[in-house]
């Protein structure tokens, strides 16, 4: 057994056999439960075209999943192939926002009651709830959290209902993606739900996580309507900001405030 890099809450270790397949044991006695985890890489794998790992056996603190093996860096060809893996995924479309079960986000809970509008969704189970979350946390001065709930009242004068909730991985980050050469051959980590399709390109744009390669290769199958860049992403990305603060702590207070400041909360 060798240590791999883990999250914040759970250690993550390769196991090498002798006579089957390398496995990657994740575990975690204090930390979320991890069958939740087995569930969303079982529905990605179920629903949507995306390499996750094979679930090998879950139980609260044990998850065994398959070992895949790639350590290159993230080029243009890897780019491109994860901007079309994730257009695809975006197609596989669900009778609600929300999903038929909570998930996690990282170590968060996160609830996904089935809702008509997306919306009222992102509203009330993302923003309004995550903001809930950091003020009991000790993380969010009341002053903020007071701009946030304002906010949040007036979202609707800034996004759009999608044609079709889209399943999104929820937490694409590059530390959650696996290349070997020109391709990717590995998806971890989900914060599963059904949601705007937009909600997982704003998060790749937080922080300049990704180059345009993805972005290009994403809207040559699933152009994005006018407004996304300039708007949208700003106010989906008060969801993450929220969890990094609750998770990371007030280095993520910054962000939050010019945010808000710049639609002028």
């Amino acid at each position: 057994m060798r240590p791999l890099a883990g999250g914040k809450i759970s250690q993550v270790l390769r196991i090498d056999f002798s006579d089957v397949d390398s496995m990657v044991a994740k575990t975690g006695d204090a930390g979320p439960d991890l069958t939740i985890e087995a569930y969303m890489l079982e529905a990605l794998a179920e629903r949507t075209d995306l390499p996750v790992p094979r679930v090998i056996h879950a139980e609260p603190d044990l998850l065994l999943m398959q070992h895949i093996a790639g350590a290159d860096e993230l080029g243009p060809p890897s780019l491109r192939h994860l901007g079309r893996l994730l257009a695809r995924c975006h197609q596989a479309s669900g009778a609600a926002f929300g999903l038929e079960r909570d998930t996690l986000i990282g170590p968060l809970h996160q609830p996904n009651p089935p809702t008509a509008s997306w919306i009222e969704f992102f509203r009330e189970q993302r923003l309004i709830y995550m903001t809930g979350r950091a003020l009991e946390a000790g993380e969010l001065p009341p002053e903020l959290e007071t701009r946030l709930l304002r906010f949040a009242e007036a979202v609707a004068d800034y996004l759009v209902e999608p044609s079709q909730p889209a399943l999104i991985h929820g937490d694409i980050w590059r530390t959650n993606i696996i290349a070997s050469g020109d391709r990717i051959v590995g998806i971890i980590d989900p914060a599963l739900y059904y949601a705007h399709h937009e909600m997982e390109l704003a998060y790749m744009r937080l922080f300049n996580g990704f180059d345009d390669e993805v972005f290009q290769a994403y809207e040559e199958i699933f152009p994005l309507e006018p407004g996304f860049y300039d708007t949208r992403r700003h106010v989906y990305n008060l969801y993450p900001l929220l969890v990094h603060l609750i998770v990371f702590g007030a280095k993520y207070l910054k962000p939050l405030d010019e945010s808000l400041a710049w639609f002028g909360y």
